[in-house]
């Protein structure tokens, strides 16, 4: 998981130094950050990126706390004490030499302008929970996949970022040039303020990348923030694609769907953790849920109506920040360990916390004997397409991109991607492969390029589909709750499921007419699995698939609310309680009328008219069962 802050202004450097840096501590005053961090345990912040040969470092180099100064707090070189005293040494004016260790722009041009200077982007980078319970409690070997899984799965993340993402722009943006090297200071911390276990790194990425100028020199310029914050969740979704699958192929493991809000999308996590484990290690998200209830209540108070799913992530940001809780006094990893195993024993008692791995390892193996490691591209572009043009109605390759690797992620349950075919070989990835899939031929650009102005790169186009919109339905409550209207992301599992049907149907009749085009990409399209077997034939491969589809989530997609019938508002059950709510509200309403002059007693034939058109009208339809090709 990732999320994304600003560092702004010329003294975030101190936040980071004295807290980031500490652990998210408070840093005693007067020591230094290395003592500190020596003193407490903590591992020191380390430097990342192709950037660094540019500025005379070296990847995992240690952070200073006088670089982190100059860097993030001046936008200077890291070495520019050196650089500006050699050139004060050879008669250089003040000034001059100052200038010449200032990376781009200098910072006080921007604040002369009234402008409030970018100077990095904090990356933070965190496992699911299950993972976390599992880093915690489980054994060292345990502990060490985990951790190693989590660095690769960052530095493929920032590798990813440098290829396809980063950019520098100047001439107020209308100038642009691909940037394959950033500069990042990664900071580990080992648990949250509550003093709970979350593993998460903080990666400070500076607002800063060198290009080569008009004369072919080199030359420091600002990132393209706009680009990097447009694919976090895709650089996010890359993350726990990559970390999940390293540690379930090492330990032998897999995952399994759990749903934290109802309607939404669920998270894939180890299979067989304790769901009370989980919640025993997530404190913080209880604060949250708590403080979000009342934070809501205003919300409704104020608009007369409850949040939207945007409005909704509003209010969980700012639930976050009310509960957040003061700096604590960090501790050495191996303490936090031993007061975690502790915590845990006295609340599940010793047979639950040591049997843990066990467990995951026994779910895993059921789950790996009836999920194998394929993937048909041909309905996995089509579950792409439709998810994403059901929630997004118009979008860019980036979520596309973002909506493949979740595929991959949901329906290979932890297992290694599949190679890409032998004529596809110049697809760097599994998840580009379906993406670009997925946007030939389901989706249609809506992007036109106008004569006289830049052409838009690719990954800019605009796209949409040609899928009915499926509509939208209401879904019974449950522990006393109202009904809830259907999510977006309900309604896109309806529909996909639907158009997978569709295509399995189509491909497994015998009488299905096949032209040319259609076996061309059949052949493209084919099942990748490692032990495919050429003599099945297309049928029985398209058979194949569609159980491995539905054998990858039946949580989802065979038992799940998204197409069980008794959970729409269509059925007798959900329509009498319909009817109840409406004989309720019918006679609240009529009780406010008679309190005060109706507005139909001017026109007797107007209510009339209402009062027949309300005898005919009929509760609402329930959904269409998906949408169709």
């Amino acid at each position: 998981m990732l999320s994304v802050a600003k560092v702004q202004r010329r003294n975030a450097w101190r936040y980071y130094v004295r807290g980031v840096a500490f652990g998210d501590g408070r840093r005693p005053v007067g020591t230094a950050m290395k003592a500190a961090q020596q003193q407490a345990g903590l591992p020191p912040g380390r430097w990342r990126g192709r950037g660094l040969a540019a500025l005379g470092l070296t990847e995992g180099a240690e952070v200073t706390e006088r670089q982190m100064e100059l860097v993030f707090g001046q936008g200077r070189h890291p070495d520019a004490d050196r650089i500006e005293r050699g050139l004060l040494d050879d008669g250089v004016d003040p000034a001059t030499a100052r200038l010449a260790t200032v990376l781009g722009q200098p910072i006080e041009e921007i604040e002369a302008r009234k402008q409030i200077p970018l100077l990095a982007l904090d990356f933070t980078f965190r496992p699911q929970a299950s993972l976390i319970v599992l880093w915690a409690l489980g054994d060292d070997h345990t502990q060490q996949v985990i951790e190693r899984a989590h660095e690769r799965a960052i530095a493929t993340v920032l590798r990813w970022l440098e290829d396809e993402v980063a950019e520098t722009r100047w001439s107020s943006g209308r100038r642009r040039a691909k940037t394959p090297a950033l500069v990042v200071a990664t900071f580990r911390h080992w648990d949250n303020r509550d003093g709970f276990p979350l593993l998460h790194d903080h990666c400070l990425v500076l607002n800063r990348a060198q290009r080569l100028d008009d004369g072919g020199e080199p030359a420091w310029g600002a990132l393209d923030t706009r680009r990097l914050y447009q694919r976090v969740v895709a650089a996010g979704t890359l993350y726990t694609l990559t970390m999940t699958t390293e540690v379930c192929e090492e330990l032998a493991l897999a995952t399994a769907p759990r749903e934290v809000t109802p309607g939404l999308r669920p998270v894939m996590e180890i299979a067989g953790v304790d769901p009370e484990l989980i919640a025993w290690s997530s404190t913080r998200r209880q604060q949250i849920e708590d403080a979000l209830e009342g934070i809501t209540d205003d919300y409704v108070k104020d608009h007369g109506r409850l949040p939207g799913e945007r409005g909704r992530h509003g209010l969980g940001w700012w639930a976050a920040q009310n509960t957040r809780r003061s700096k604590k006094h960090p501790k050495p990893l191996k303490q936090l360990r031993a007061w975690w195993r502790a915590s845990a024993i006295l609340a599940f008692g010793r047979e639950m916390v040591n049997g843990l791995l066990e467990r995951c390892r026994k779910a895993g193996a059921a789950i790996r004997a009836r999920v194998s490691p394929m993937v048909d591209t041909v309905l996995a572009a089509v579950d792409v397409a439709a998810i994403t043009f059901t929630v997004r109605r118009t979008f860019a390759r980036r979520h596309v991109l973002a909506e493949a690797r979740r595929h991959l992620l949901e329906t290979l349950r932890g297992r290694a991607f599949p190679t890409v075919p032998h004529e596809h070989a110049g697809s760097p990835r599994l998840d580009d492969y379906i993406a670009d899939n997925a946007l030939d031929r389901h989706c249609r650009q809506l992007t036109v390029p106008q004569e006289g102005r830049r052409i838009p790169a690719l990954d800019q186009l605009t796209y949409t589909a040609d899928f009915a919109w499926p509509h939208r339905w209401w879904i019974a409550g449950a522990e006393g709750n109202p009904p809830r209207e259907s999510s977006r992301y309900e309604r896109a599992q309806v529909a996909s499921l639907a158009l997978q049907n569709a295509i399995h149907d189509a491909r497994t009749t015998p009488a299905a007419r096949v032209d040319d085009h259609d076996q061309a990409a059949a052949a493209a399209h084919a099942v990748d699995h490692a032990d495919q077997d050429t003599a099945l034939t297309p049928a029985q491969r398209a058979e194949a698939a569609h159980a491995h589809q539905q054998a990858a989530m039946p949580e989802e997609y065979v038992q799940g609310r998204t197409t069980d019938p008794a959970t729409w508002m269509r059925t007798p059950e959900n329509l009498d309680r319909l009817a109840v709510f409406t004989k309720e509200a019918t006679a609240r309403r009529s009780d406010i009328e008679e309190r005060e002059l109706p507005a139909s007693a001017a026109d007797p034939v107007g209510a009339h008219r209402e009062e027949h058109e309300q005898q005919h009208r009929h509760p609402g339809h329930g959904p269409t069962p998906g949408a169709r090709p």
